[in-house]
C-alpha cells in the first residue's frame, strides 16, 4: 500500500497469502489458461478451500468476515498477477453480501450452507435488452401458492458456467419499472435452470461469462430475498459495493503492467542505450506512477466509506471510472514501450491491454457512472 494507509497485522498477512498463492500457483500459467479460456478446475478448488468465495460472509455463518477495504487489498494484489482468479471469488462473496443485508437468519444460513458445500454464485441481473438501464429487466417472476415461477434469459453473466446457485433479479410487475424488481435464490439443480453458450471475449478471457436461461423454473416463496419491491435497491447496493473493488483490481493489474514495462525498457537497447534513458519512455514511465497513486487513494477512499456504513455512490463511481480508464491509459502507453512485441499474444503485456477494455464497461459502463456522479453534484 505504498505506506498511504495503516495496515493491521491481519490485513498484511491476507495480502501476502494472496501474493504467495497466485505467484506459485497462477503466474506460471497465465498465457497457457489464457489460451484455453479457462481454469483448472484443481485451481478453483484451492481458492475454494482458502475461503475466497466467502471473503465478506460474516464469521459467524462460516466465512472470512471481511470489510470491504481488506478485500479490496486482496484483490489489488492478486490482480499484480492476474485479476480474474480474485475477480471470479469476489463476485460470489459479493452475492453472500445481498443475502446477508436482506435475507433472513433462515435464509443466511440456507445461503451460507450452500456456500460451505464450496459452491460458487453468479448474481443475474444483466439480459440482452436491459444493461446500463437495470430496471428494464423483463426476467419474470409469478407467485403461484408457496412458490414463484421464474422465465427469462439472462446475458453476460460472470461465473454462469461455474455457479451451483444464482441470485436472480426478476420483475413481479413490468409496468413498476425499478418497484417491481426482486431477488431469489435459484440452485442449479433446479429443473428449468440451462447455462447457455459461453461469451468468447476479447479480454479477461479466464472469467467464465456465459447466458443462463431459466424455463418455467419454481422456487420457493422461501427463497425471495427482501421484499418483492427490493431487486432493484439489493441491486443498485451490490453494483456501488463491487465498483471499487473493480477498480481495485484494474489498480492492482496496472502495477503488473507497469512492472512489465519497467523491465523491458531497462532490457531494450535502441540506438545504443536502454530505450529507459529517453525522456519520452520516462514520461510515459513517470504518468503510469501518478495514475496508480491517484488512483489508489480514489479506490481506499471509496472502501472506507463503504465500511463506516456511509453513502458513497459517489465515490464509487469516480473510483472505478477514474482507475478503470487509468488501466487503459497505462496498459496502452506500456504496449507502446513494447513496440511490436506488444501486438504478440505470447507477451503478457498483450493480454493486459484486451483485459483493460472490459473494465470500462462491465459493473456499470463508465458512461453511467458519470450519470451517477453528476447526479449526486446536482442535488
Amino acid at each position: 500500500m505504498n505506506g498511504l494507509y495503516n495496515i493491521t497485522e491481519d490485513q498484511q498477512s491476507l495480502v501476502e497469502l494472496i501474493r504467495d498463492f497466485m505467484t506459485r500457483e497462477i503466474k506460471p500459467h497465465v498465457l497457457e489458461w489464457e489460451k484455453e479460456g479457462h481454469y483448472p478446475k484443481e485451481v478453483i478448488q484451492q481458492g475454494i478451500e482458502m475461503g475466497l468465495h466467502m471473503m465478506q460472509v460474516p464469521e459467524e455463518f462460516g466465512g472470512m468476515g471481511l470489510d470491504t477495504t481488506t478485500t479490496a487489498m486482496m484483490i489489488e494484489e492478486g490482480a499484480k498477477v492476474e485479476s480474474t482468479f480474485m475477480g471470479m471469488f469476489n463476485v460470489t462473496s459479493m452475492g453472500g453480501k445481498i443475502v446477508m443485508a436482506a435475507g433472513t437468519k433462515e435464509q443466511k444460513e440456507y445461503y451460507a450452507s450452500l456456500l460451505q458445500k464450496g459452491y460458487i454464485s453468479s448474481f443475474c441481473l444483466t439480459e440482452p435488452d436491459a444493461g446500463s438501464d437495470s430496471a428494464a429487466v423483463r426476467t419474470s417472476a409469478v407467485k403461484k401458492g408457496d412458490h414463484y415461477i421464474i422465465n427469462g434469459t439472462k446475458m453476460f453473466i460472470t461465473n454462469a458456467s461455474l455457479a451451483d446457485v444464482f441470485l436472480v433479479v426478476a420483475t413481479l410487475d413490468p409496468s413498476k419499472g425499478a418497484k417491481g424488481l426482486a431477488t431469489f435464490i435459484v440452485e442449479k439443480e433446479q429443473s428449468g435452470v440451462q447455462i447457455g453458450k459461453k461469451i468468447d471475449k476479447i479480454g479477461m478471457r479466464l472469467s467464465n461469462t456465459a447466458e443462463v436461461i431459466f424455463d418455467n423454473v419454481e422456487v420457493p416463496a422461501s427463497n425471495l430475498i427482501g421484499t418483492e419491491e427490493s431487486g432493484f435497491v439489493n441491486a443498485m447496493k451490490v453494483l456501488t459495493a463491487s465498483r471499487p473493488i473493480i477498480a481495485a483490481s484494474s489498480l492492482g493489474a496496472c502495477q503488473l503492467a507497469r512492472d512489465l514495462a519497467i523491465q523491458y525498457s531497462k532490457e531494450r537497447v535502441a540506438f545504443g542505450k536502454p530505450i529507459c534513458a529517453k525522456q519520452m519512455i520516462q514520461e510515459k514511465l513517470a504518468n503510469m506512477e501518478i495514475l496508480i497513486q491517484a488512483g489508489r487513494g480514489l479506490v481506499y477512499n471509496a472502501t472506507m466509506l463503504l465500511d463506516q456504513g456511509k453513502s458513497c455512490n459517489k465515490e464509487a463511481a469516480i473510483a472505478k471510472c477514474f482507475v478503470t480508464e487509468a488501466y487503459g491509459k497505462i496498459t496502452d502507453d506500456a504496449l507502446q514501450i513494447f513496440g511490436g512485441y506488444g501486438l504478440c499474444d505470447e507477451y503478457l503485456i498483450s493480454k493486459l491491454y484486451r483485459d483493460s477494455r472490459v473494465n470500462r464497461i462491465i459493473e456499470g459502463t463508465n458512461e453511467i457512472q458519470r450519470v451517477v456522479i453528476s447526479k449526486a453534484m446536482l442535488r
